[in-house]
């Protein structure tokens, strides 16, 4: 890696490898993980439930002991740093979670809420508290009275605005969002996007988005990182992902997308659930459920292969297609749909 391309990056994550226990057995959440973040980059981590993208946010975060790789965020690797230590790394990298009526704490004023983390960190003296979080609120669109109120006296949008708020309040380089619009309705998630985007344009922020929607992902995402059963399976930028997914379980999280917001694509039925994590299939883990499965599939784990700024693990890239409907007029592009 060139001194330049170190330079754009704000974190770099390398085969992180995460485990937990259920009793006497092992259950690996995230296996051989890598992804880069850029500075002033959106990139989004996708896939269903279980995949292992929340416990990949939680071991950046260092919330999660990692059983191995490294994480270095700003240049420095935070893998081992103590909880003195990672102080300061946490002023800079602060995470939104996903359930922001779980994440406030119910008892306080969001006055308090905001002003916390500023206390904690001592940067902000306590006279311009009141001030600087009149001026938060105001940035995530929300008037000073809401100040006054607590988390059961606001919707689910305005939760999540001051949660975001409370992000903002230290000035972090990056902000890691685990599902921030999913517990939304549509007309709030839409808000709440167009909030981040407006925040990334002012502050440059760089943003990590868990999500499982790629209609969400495609407005705001620079690359996409697909997970299936805690390993990546394709990155690409969103754009060419997007409008040419090459692993099918990309494809088919695209078509389930496409399909519901225009009905001008064939859905892609995958049969059956994901496999439980303790009981991962040999070979490909997505070969029981993949349309185009081969015996080869169920026999050998595939490599990932790079092509430029692409990676997919297939033996079969790009063989899956979204097609169109019958009888709706085909579309560029996946992107149009």
């Amino acid at each position: 890696m060139t001194e330049s391309a170190a330079a754009q990056e704000i974190l770099r994550a390398e085969n992180l490898r995460a485990v937990f226990r259920l009793g006497s057995r092992p259950l690996v959440a995230v296996d051989d993980v890598s992804l880069v973040v850029r500075r002033g980059e959106t990139v989004a981590l996708v896939g269903e439930s279980g995949s292992g993208k929340s416990t990949v946010a939680r071991a950046l975060t260092r919330v999660q002991p990692l059983a191995g790789g490294h994480v270095y965020f700003e240049g420095t690797d935070i893998t081992a740093l103590s909880e003195r230590a990672l102080r300061p790394v946490r002023r800079r990298l602060q995470m939104v979670l996903q359930n922001p009526y779980a994440s406030l704490d119910p008892r306080l004023t969001v006055q308090r809420i905001v002003a916390e983390p500023l206390l904690s960190h001592k940067v902000v003296a306590g006279p311009q508290i009141p001030d600087t979080v009149r001026m938060l609120l105001d940035e995530v669109g929300l008037g000073p009275e809401v100040a006054r109120r607590r988390p059961a006296n606001l919707s689910g949008g305005q939760r999540q605005r001051v949660a975001i708020a409370r992000a903002l309040g230290l000035r972090p380089s990056m902000l890691i969002a685990d599902e921030p619009v999913s517990a939304l309705d549509v007309s709030v998630q839409a808000q709440v996007v167009r909030l981040l985007a407006r925040i990334q344009e002012l502050e440059g922020l760089s943003y990590l988005i868990i999500a499982h929607d790629l209609a969400l992902v495609r407005q705001i995402a620079d690359r996409i990182v697909t997970m299936y059963l805690g390993r990546v399976i394709e990155e690409g930028p969103a754009a060419e992902v997007v409008s040419e997914p090459l692993h099918p379980y990309t494809t088919a999280l695209l078509s389930a997308t496409l399909t519901s917001a225009s009905g001008r694509r064939e859905r892609i039925v995958l049969s059956g659930d994901p496999p439980s994590a303790l009981a991962i299939p040999a070979g490909c883990a997505f070969h029981p459920r993949c349309p185009i499965a081969r015996p080869r599939c169920a026999a050998e784990r595939p490599p990932t292969e790079s092509a430029g700024d692409r990676s997919v693990a297939c033996f079969y890239p790009g063989e899956l297609q979204l097609r169109p409907r019958m009888g709706s007029p085909p579309s560029s592009t996946a992107q149009g749909g």
